[in-house]
């Protein structure tokens, strides 16, 4: 079966910007306040919750799934760029990492005790958010945990170059209360939300989203 066009621009992309981006993204203890608080959020529900691994979907090189198991997670990475899982497990060494898709992933059912999507969902086409958040949903366990962070609006964006390099995928920002409403229609409940508004250094708005998957349908 053909892959979808933006999963291969995807890939692409980051392929060709990975060691400059590895470069140019903060490290976890360099986030913002709310967003370390948010991703601390998010390790302690998992870790009360149950055994069951976490995977960081669209995880780049590794820094927030090392960050995770550093907290005490179970956790492995899942990255479509080839060269983003080589720099990975360069860097990680004792940490998991898997080439291949968040759309599809091999796992069984319910195999799942959280899911960290952190800026790494708005490539995908709006029309396929229902598929995505479905499989999130068909892989976390009954009372599994998702933190999904990025940012937020109403604008596609299609950059010539990023990193310095040439790259051919696009962004796709969506109003927060529709990425909520996306998850609700997926069957996944939404526990909390926060935005930050632009400021130092960034020109967007961003936000998290806290989700969990019902213990009981």
């Amino acid at each position: 079966m053909n892959e979808p066009s933006h999963l291969t621009a995807v890939r692409e992309s980051y392929d060709t910007i990975a060691a400059d981006y590895v470069e140019r993204v903060p490290s976890p203890d360099r986030l913002d306040p709310l967003s370390r608080a948010m991703l601390t959020a998010f390790t302690d529900l998992v870790r009360a919750a149950g055994s069951l691994p976490v995977a960081d979907l669209g995880c780049g090189p590794g820094r927030l799934t090392a960050h995770l198991a550093a907290r005490g997670v179970t956790a492995f990475g899942v990255d479509l760029s080839p060269r983003m899982i080589e720099l990975a497990r360069a860097a990680h060494p004792d940490v998991r990492f898997v080439e291949g898709s968040m759309h599809a992933m091999d796992l069984a059912d319910a195999r799942l005790g959280g899911i960290l999507a952190w800026y790494s969902t708005h490539h995908t086409p709006p029309a396929s958010l229902p598929d995505l958040f479905a499989e999130f949903h068909r892989v976390l366990e009954p009372g599994g945990h998702l933190l999904w962070g990025d940012y937020i609006g109403a604008e596609l964006l299609n950059p010539a170059r990023a990193y310095g390099h040439p790259v051919s995928y696009m962004s796709y920002l969506l109003p927060l209360d529709r990425v909520a409403d996306l998850l609700g229609r997926a069957g996944l409940t939404v526990t909390a939300r926060l935005v930050q508004e632009p400021g130092e250094g960034v020109n967007r708005p961003h936000a998290c989203l806290l989700a969990r998957r019902p213990e009981h349908p």
